[in-house]
Parts: structure tokens; C-alpha cells; sequence
């Protein structure tokens, strides 16, 4: 069963979606928060497995909430869920440690999927966002500069490419034609190499040049 808290100030979008994570099988919701400050003060009994983040909140936005939440579950995913579909936005949640990144016009049957996929370790982003990830890759970088990236072999290249378009492990696998433990050993291979501590910092280091 997947706990996970809400946190959205609209409240017709808030108890859209939990009513629906309400009615599925595989779910339970912690509760429904309409601030940062309301879900700082109880996230830590309820323990959520992921929190639906919207950016634009009152007084603390989300990207601050969230960073305030994994100090408090550093286990938990923050999936951001927002009509921000700026640039900066985007990096700034993904830089400061968000798992997912989906647009509110991706409407309730993009959220429900996103909370699974993250839950699982996928990194969900909506169809533009991605594009504007994968944009971003092609930055040009100086060619005298040292880059960790310089050291993963090609076939950690092609993971680690797959894994900033938010794909899971089995996708990955899938993908490229291999085991899903062969893709943990890769990955795990890569953190090594990139010298960090999970997906989300590699994406960012990859993002960055």
C-alpha cells in the first residue's frame, strides 16, 4: 500500500485527487493539506511514501516545502504537480530534489499514474517537460572542462540518458534490451562514478553538464 499526502491550495483540485487516490486499491491517503506549513507540522506521524507537491502555494512554495519535507523523510518521493511549465521552474524543483515534475492540464489519470511511477522509482514528467529536459542535454559544455560523465562508459551514457527522460528501471530495461538487475548494477555503477547518492542528483549533474 502506497501512503500519500496532498498538499494544493485549490480545493476542487486537492479533493479531486484524493478522492480518487481514496478509491484505489493500491493507495492510502494520509491526508489533504491546502499549505506547506499545515503538511510540515504533521508529515512526520503521517509518514506519506510520496507527497503530490503543487509549486504555487502560499507564503512557503512547494519547492521550499518539499525541501523541508526530505529533511524530515528522506525516503519520501515529492512529485511536483503544477501549471508551471517554465524553465526555471522545472529546474529549480529538480535541482533541489524533486522526483517527478507533471503539468495540472495532465488532469487526474496523470496524476494517479505519476504517484505510481514514482513510487516505484521512475522519475514521471509531463510530455513537454521532458522535452524540455532532453533539450537541455544537448547544452554545448567547453571541451577542456573535466565532467564525471566523461568516465561512464556508453552503455552508462545510454542509462543514464534514459534515466533523465523519467524512466524506471524495467523501462530502462526494456529499452535497451536488458535485465533489470543488469540496469541496477549500471546505476548503481553511475552514482559511483558521479560520485552521488541517488537518481535524482545524476539527472541534475547530467542536466548541468
Amino acid at each position: 500500500m502506497i501512503k500519500v499526502a496532498v498538499v494544493e491550495d485549490m480545493k476542487d483540485i486537492a479533493h479531486a485527487i484524493g478522492r480518487n487516490i481514496e478509491r484505489d486499491k493500491d493507495l492510502k491517503l494520509t491526508g489533504v493539506y491546502y499549505s506547506a506549513e499545515e503538511a510540515l507540522s504533521v508529515i512526520a506521524a503521517d509518514r506519506p511514501d510520496v507527497i503530490v507537491m503543487d509549486i504555487g502555494l502560499p507564503k512557503m512554495d512547494g519547492i521550499e516545502c518539499m525541501v523541508k519535507a526530505k529533511d524530515i523523510l528522506p525516503a519520501c518521493s515529492v512529485l511536483m504537480h503544477t501549471v508551471f511549465d517554465t524553465d526555471d521552474k522545472l529546474f529549480n524543483a529538480l535541482r533541489f530534489g524533486a522526483d517527478g515534475y507533471i503539468l495540472k492540464n495532465d488532469g487526474i489519470i496523470g496524476v494517479m499514474r505519476a504517484i505510481k511511477e514514482v513510487n516505484k522509482g521512475g522519475a514521471p514528467m509531463s510530455r513537454e517537460m521532458a522535452r524540455k529536459v532532453i533539450s537541455s542535454l544537448h547544452t554545448t559544455v567547453p571541451s577542456h572542462a573535466h565532467r564525471p560523465i566523461d568516465q561512464l562508459t556508453p552503455r552508462q551514457n545510454d542509462i543514464l540518458s534514459n534515466l533523465a527522460e523519467g524512466k524506471s528501471n524495467q523501462e530502462i530495461a526494456d529499452a535497451l534490451d536488458l535485465k533489470v538487475g543488469t540496469v541496477k548494477q549500471h546505476v548503481h555503477a553511475i552514482y559511483r562514478v558521479m560520485q552521488v547518492a541517488n537518481r535524482v542528483e545524476a539527472v541534475n549533474l547530467y542536466l548541468r553538464g
